[in-house]
């Protein structure tokens, strides 16, 4: 069933692709933010964050193309306009870049989250490597790089999880983990080390 839910949601993105938005000039290292299709997962997720962030991932580049290097059923990567048109509200999400002092950092970061390709996707959110998320992928990353921890970990208990029970106990397979710490989209998008460069939500 995991398996099938990220397929179909890797599969909306062939007939939506389509160029990137004009208004966004990307630069490696950059990280970008969105909410997926609505699912029990993604709900979750923003629901327990309190966010419209359900996923981020970070911009690299591969010769004359920009792709996006990113957790969702195993750490891979996707061109950044299908990455964008898979998205709920397709070309509208926000990017956030390290700020000027940091950026010397920026090779080492994307090296690192190469590191991780090929991980599997980690649904009960575990700080551990065996499994990756979204977050967790670039919060490790630029740890690795730079000593740097990029936004505040919260454990599931301080978030709001009470109505996500079910949920969280179905991929958790028992009770709700509340002392497990973990990185949410959100707080990893509130670090002081990043700089809002582009906001596509019209919110």
């Amino acid at each position: 069933m995991r398996d099938r839910f990220f397929c179909i949601l890797l599969s909306l993105a062939a007939p939506l692709a389509r160029a990137a938005d004009a208004s966004y000039q990307p630069r490696e290292g950059d990280l970008v933010f969105q909410s997926l299709p609505h699912g029990e997962l993604v709900d979750a997720i923003e629901g327990i964050s309190g966010s419209h962030y359900s996923h981020v991932g970070i911009v690299i580049r591969k010769g004359n193309d920009w792709y996006v290097r990113e957790a969702i059923g195993v750490v891979g990567e996707s061109r950044l306009a299908d990455w964008e048109a898979r998205g709920r509200y397709h070309h509208a999400f926000n990017v956030f870049r390290l700020r000027d002092d940091l950026q010397h950092f920026v090779p080492a970061l994307v090296r690192q989250t190469g590191t991780f390709l090929g991980k599997p996707y980690d649904y009960k959110f575990d700080m551990d490597d065996a499994h990756i998320y979204c977050s967790e992928l670039i919060y490790k990353a630029m740890y690795d790089a730079s000593g740097v921890r990029l936004g505040q970990l919260h454990k599931l208990g301080e978030l709001h999880w009470q109505p996500y029970r079910r949920t969280i106990e179905k991929y958790e397979g028992g009770k709700p983990p509340l002392e497990r710490a973990m990185i949410t989209p959100l707080a990893l998008s509130q670090a002081p080390e990043l700089v809002e460069v582009h906001h596509g939500y019209k919110d």
